[in-house]
């Protein structure tokens, strides 16, 4: 993600792959952060097929965890529920925010805030921006960075790094108008919504309470 750099490694990304079921136990910090965030870390976005690989992991990793959870209820909804936990308190009120945009953008797919999670938010500093990626157990998480929050619009970074969630990949070359370009338009792009097009393949990935992928 434009917000994010990979975390995962590749043991990680391998293991992520595997998605083991929701998990019940508080949230933790991502480990051995670097204290600090500096500008040119978080003005800098470099796609890179390790960056695509770790947001497909955690996309999978929340998937199964969700479609885990529907299927245990012995019943096809009309829409999949998505849980997720706040262990990021700065952020708390942004990603409320967040989450009412992409409940009101997309049918296929709710987002929730609950106990029995399938994902959840964290925040700290970290160089390499926030991110979406998974902690190398099949769990996913999205790490949110104080600093940049402090440069680009803060309530766009919530809700591009949901956008991974729900299965879109990064595209930093788009215009502002698209939320999954991230950073890519520059500080100036304040931009919190999905594009018809965003809007319409999460629709498409979560249809009828599966995946077309």
């Amino acid at each position: 993600m434009s917000y994010r750099r990979v975390l995962s490694s590749l043991a990680g990304l391998a293991a992520a792959a595997l998605a083991l079921p929701a998990f019940t136990a508080a949230p933790a910090q991502s480990a051995a952060a670097p204290a600090t965030s500096t500008p040119a870390s978080i003005a800098a976005y470099a796609g890179s097929p390790q960056h695509a690989a770790a947001t497909k992991a955690f996309y999978d990793a929340v998937m199964k965890s969700a479609r885990a959870k529907q299927a245990k209820a012995g019943t096809k909804l009309a829409a999949v529920t998505v849980t997720y936990a706040v262990d990021a308190p700065s952020f708390a009120s942004l990603i409320s925010s967040s989450t009412q945009i992409w409940n009101s953008s997309v049918s296929n797919v709710m987002l929730v805030e609950g106990s029995n999670y399938d994902f959840y938010y964290t925040e700290g500093n970290d160089p390499r921006g926030s991110y979406a990626s998974t902690d190398g157990h099949g769990r996913g998480y999205i790490f949110l960075d104080h600093a940049q929050a402090q440069q680009y619009d803060p309530l766009r970074i919530p809700a591009h790094e949901t956008g991974h969630v729900l299965g879109l990949p990064d595209h930093y070359s788009g215009p502002c108008s698209e939320l999954m370009s991230g950073g890519g338009p520059g500080p100036s792009c304040t931009n919190p919504n999905p594009d018809a097009t965003e809007r319409a393949r999460v629709d498409q990935l979560w249809a009828n309470g599966f995946t077309t992928r």
